[in-house]
C-alpha cells in the first residue's frame, strides 16, 4: 500500500489504519489468538499503520502481531493512547505500552480525550509534560490527541507541542461534540494548515453508514489534509473488503459483506441497576435512564464501547 507523510511528523503511514478497538474486550472480545492472527494478516497485506490504546486492552495483541509479521518499529507506525492526567500516571502508561507493544519506541502517543472538553490541555498538563519529556528522550516520536470535539481540534491546532490530531468525523456528523460536521471540517483544515498529522475515526458512524460503505469512506478520504482513516476490523472478510476499498477505486463491496458489519448493537442486560454511570460516561448522549434502567438510543450510539468498562454491573454488552 502507498505510504503517505503524516503532516510534519516525519512519519509515513498507509491510508488504511488498522483500528484495534473492536477486536478487544470492550467490543467483540475476540480470543487473543484470533485477534493476533487478524492483525498479522493485515500487516502482511501491507498495512503499516495501527491504532490501539491502553484502555482497549489490545496493545499486547498488536505487539505479538508485529513480531509474527517479522516487522519492527522502523517498518510501521503504531499509535496508542492513555487517559492519564498526571505526569506519574502517564509515565506508567508509557512504560506499560512499551512493554506490551515490544517496541524500542512508540511512534504516536495520544492524550486519550474522546469525551474531554477544550480544558484538556490544562487538566492534563502533567501528562502532556511527561509526553514531551519522553519525546525528547526519543521514546516517543510524535505527541497526539484523540477527540470527538470540534473545540479540542481547534485548540490542538494552536499547540506547537501537539504533532498529531485524531478526530471523529463522518458524513452525517454523528458523534461530533461541540459542533457539527462542517465545523469539524473547518477545525481539521486549521490543524492541517498548522502542519499536524491527521487521521480519522468513526468514518462509518459506528456502522450506521454501512449501506454506502465506500461512499462513507470516500467522504473522509477526500477531506483536505486527512492522511489516513482508522478502521476497526474483527473478521478476515472485513479486512479483505477494506484493503480492496482503499486500493482499488473500481471495487464495489458485496451487500452481504456490508450487512455483516452492521449487525452489532449495544445491549443493556436485565440486571442493570440504573446507577446512571454509563449515562455520564457516554460521549454521544446515546444513553438515558428510564424506569430505573439504562436505555440506548440506537440513532445516537456509535458503538465506541466507552460505556462498557464504566458499568459496575457489567450490564452493557456490544453484541
Amino acid at each position: 500500500m502507498e505510504l503517505r507523510k503524516l503532516g510534519n511528523t516525519g512519519l509515513e503511514v498507509t491510508e488504511l489504519c488498522f483500528g484495534a478497538l473492536p477486536m478487544g474486550p470492550l467490543q467483540a472480545n475476540l480470543p487473543e489468538e484470533e485477534a493476533v492472527s487478524l492483525l498479522q494478516k493485515g500487516l502482511e497485506a501491507g498495512i503499516r499503520f495501527v491504532d490501539t490504546a491502553e484502555s482497549y486492552q489490545t496493545q499486547s495483541y498488536v505487539g505479538k502481531a508485529i513480531r509474527r509479521a517479522g516487522l519492527d518499529e522502523k517498518q510501521l507506525v503504531v499509535a496508542t493512547k492513555s487517559m492519564a492526567s498526571t505526569y506519574e500516571d502517564m509515565e506508567r502508561s508509557i512504560q506499560k505500552s512499551l512493554q506490551e507493544l515490544g517496541l524500542a519506541y512508540i511512534h504516536i502517543y495520544h492524550l486519550h480525550a474522546a469525551r474531554v472538553t477544550v480544558d484538556v490541555f490544562k487538566e492534563r498538563a502533567g501528562a502532556l509534560a511527561c509526553l514531551k519529556e519522553y519525546k525528547a528522550k526519543g521514546l516517543i516520536k510524535a505527541i497526539g490527541i484523540s477527540t470527538h470535539g470540534v473545540d479540542v481540534v481547534r485548540e490542538a491546532a494552536l499547540h506547537d507541542d501537539v504533532d498529531v490530531v485524531y478526530p471523529l468525523i463522518n458524513r452525517t456528523g454523528m458523534g461530533i461534540l461541540a459542533g457539527n460536521r462542517e465545523e469539524m471540517e473547518e477545525a481539521i483544515h486549521l490543524a492541517a494548515t498548522a502542519g499536524k498529522g491527521l487521521y480519522a475515526m468513526k468514518a462509518l458512524s459506528g456502522g450506521h453508514l454501512i449501506d454506502d460503505i465506500k461512499g462513507a469512506f470516500r467522504y473522509v478520504r477526500d477531506i483536505p489534509g486527512m492522511h489516513a482513516v482508522s478502521v476497526g476490523m474483527v473478521h478476515a472478510d472485513e479486512l479483505t473488503m477494506n484493503l480492496r476499498i482503499f486500493t482499488d477505486e473500481n471495487y464495489e463491496p458485496q451487500p452481504d459483506m456490508t450487512r455483516q458489519r452492521g449487525k452489532k448493537k449495544l445491549m443493556v442486560m436485565g440486571f442493570c441497576k440504573g446507577c446512571g454511570q454509563c449515562v455520564d460516561i457516554c460521549p454521544n448522549q446515546a444513553l438515558r435512564l428510564e424506569n430505573g434502567k439504562a436505555l440506548v438510543d440506537p440513532k445516537r450510539c456509535i458503538l465506541c464501547g466507552y460505556c462498557s468498562p464504566g458499568c459496575p454491573m457489567f450490564a452493557l454488552r456490544l453484541i
